[in-house]
Formats: C-alpha cells, sequence, structure tokens
C-alpha cells in the first residue's frame, strides 16, 4: 500500500472525483465550482470530467440552491453542495435548519436527505469580521446534522468520501488556511468513519483537544511545549458532531488535565459541550477544572496585530496548559 503527498485541496478533489466515479447520483453545485474551477480550486477539473449536467454554477443564492439540493435529495440524488464560504450559509440557514436537518424526522422516515454542504469556514487571513465566523457549534446544536472538520488531507479524504455516502446531511468544513497544507494520503481506497477521533501525539502531563486548523497549529507547536517541560497529549476529534468521547475518556484517564483549544467564541462554543461530557463522564479522573482558549469575545479584526491577539495561539495554550498543572 502506497501513499502520496498532496495538499487537502487534492485530498478534497480526489474524494469528489472519486465519488462522482463510483455513483452517478452524485452531482456538485455552488458559486463558481465549474467554469472557475472554484473559489479555491477544489472542485478544478470536475467540470471537464463529468460536464455541465453533474457540476453546475449557482447564482449568488445560497438559499436557493440549497433548497434545490435539499429537493433532489429528497428525490434520489446525491448533492454536494459548495458554500464559497460558510459564513455566506447564513443566508440559508432556514434551508439547512427547518427542511435539511428536520425532514427526515418530520416526514416519519419517508424522505431522507443525503447532502453534503461543504466549503471553507474559521478564520482565515485579513478576511475581516463578515468572511470569518466559526459555525461548527451553530450546526451541531441541531439534530439531524453531522458535522465534521479535518484538520489533514488524509482525513479531509477520507471522511469526504464517508460524508457523501452518508443518508443523512453532512455539514463539512474545511479551513481556508488548511488547503495548501500536505500530508499522506493513501493511494488505494479509503474511508474514515465519522465519530472516531485521532491521538496526533502522546504524552502524559495534558491532554489538548483541538480541530480543525488549530489541531495543525499544535501540533507543530509541540516543541515550544517540550521546551517548558510539559509532556502534551493531542487529541483530534475529527468530526465535532458525532463526538468520539470514547477516546477523550482514555486521555483524561491517563493525564488528569485538559486543555480545550478551539478557533470559536468560548460563549456556547464546541468546548463548552466537551467540558461537560468530560465533567460528566471524567469527574473522578480530573485533578484540575478544565481549561478553556478561545477565539476572543468580539468580531474578528481585519487589522494583522489585532487578529493576532483575538485568535488562539500555541502561546496562550502553553499558559493554560501551565495553569492546569499548577505551574502558573
Amino acid at each position: 500500500m502506497g501513499t502520496m503527498n498532496i495538499t487537502m485541496r487534492e485530498a478534497l478533489n480526489q474524494a469528489m472525483a472519486e465519488e462522482m466515479e463510483r455513483d452517478e447520483t452524485i452531482f456538485l453545485m455552488g458559486e463558481e465550482v465549474a467554469e472557475y474551477n472554484g473559489a479555491y480550486k477544489v472542485s478544478e477539473g470536475l467540470l471537464d470530467r463529468f460536464g455541465p449536467k453533474r457540476v453546475w454554477d449557482t447564482p449568488i443564492s445560497e438559499n436557493g440552491f440549497c433548497g434545490l439540493g435539499i429537493g433532489a435529495a429528497m428525490t434520489g440524488l446525491r448533492p454536494i453542495i459548495e458554500f464559497m464560504t460558510f459564513n455566506f450559509a447564513f443566508v440559508a440557514m432556514d434551508q439547512i435548519i427547518n427542511n435539511a436537518a428536520k425532514t427526515l424526522y418530520m416526514s416519519g422516515g419517508q424522505f431522507s436527505v443525503p447532502m453534503v454542504m461543504r466549503g471553507p469556514g474559521g478564520a482565515a487571513a485579513q478576511v475581516g469580521a463578515q468572511h470569518s465566523s466559526v459555525l461548527d457549534s451553530i450546526f451541531a446544536y441541531f439534530p439531524g446534522l453531522k458535522v465534521v472538520s479535518p484538520s489533514t488531507p488524509k482525513d479531509a479524504k477520507g471522511l469526504l468520501k464517508t460524508a457523501i455516502r452518508d443518508d443523512n446531511p453532512v455539514i463539512f468544513i474545511e479551513n481556508e488556511l488548511l488547503y495548501g497544507v500536505s500530508g499522506e494520503v493513501p493511494e488505494e481506497e479509503f474511508t474514515i468513519p465519522m465519530g472516531e477521533g485521532a491521538v496526533r501525539a502522546e504524552g502524559g502531563d495534558v491532554t489538548l483537544i483541538a480541530f480543525s486548523r488549530i489541531n495543525h497549529m499544535l501540533l507543530e507547536g509541540i516543541p515550544e511545549f517540550q521546551k517548558e517541560g510539559i509532556s502534551v497529549e493531542l487529541i483530534d476529534p475529527r468530526t465535532v458532531k458525532p463526538l468520539d468521547l470514547d477516546i477523550i475518556a482514555r486521555s483524561v484517564s491517563k493525564t488528569h488535565r485538559v486543555v480545550i483549544v478551539e478557533e470559536g467564541h468560548r460563549f456556547a462554543g464546541v468546548g463548552a459541550q466537551v467540558a461537560d461530557e468530560i465533567y460528566q463522564r471524567c469527574f473522578d479522573d480530573l485533578d484540575a477544572p478544565i481549561a478553556r482558549v478561545t477565539h476572543a469575545e468580539n468580531p474578528l479584526p481585519y487589522a494583522k496585530h489585532l487578529e493576532a491577539v483575538s485568535l488562539p495561539s500555541v502561546a496562550e495554550t502553553i499558559r493554560a496548559a501551565k495553569a492546569v498543572l499548577y505551574r502558573a
């Protein structure tokens, strides 16, 4: 079994192409996905390969083309809906929440909605407050939606293939700043199940829990923890919902200390739910209160220096780790 070193952008492209080749009911639509090869070139070459009946450019009307996708899914097709950014999904929330998430339940199981809604989310580099929202916790709040936030090219490909094959609506959030990140991806056919996290680094002092770009940031920052004499175990949930509580519990029972780091805001963020789950399941294993490192409680500024102090950092996470280790 061989591997190839490709970017996350290429991994996502391969996942869609392989699934579209496998199943002719799968199609892609969104803004600039066809003629322009995607705003971030994730769909490059798909129009030439599969033609205009399966790769569609849409008007700038997220509520409209998301609703079109839901209707197509209800009648036997398997759409992939690309939002140019998940910030633009705000205008499609009625379709996503009231139709995609609830149709299976409200129809008594008669109509499933097998569709993937994917695109970049989270903070990018100086794109301002209206293009930097982190929406994982919002989508995860609603029953009926699954939420995926990969941090590596391998996970992006394996999880997107799984999402496309799922009979339920899946929110698949790709961080814009990870599109160009490279990693080893198997050459052979593979999928990754939802609800199975990964241990990115093993350690004994403190458990760090983070997904998407923040997990990537912390993995690269492990030498900084080592300089401070802190041995970290880094957990990547990979899917926000369903959440792999088993892998988290095993790590907590080992380290007895937890820092949850996320790009979203603190109030009602994903980390708040993760902390609650840990307290319910692992309270007796904890030797310190759970610490959280988050986006500051402000819209993300455009100014570079203000953007930097608003978002989580390795340095801030080290301070939090020292606090739960009582080394502050």
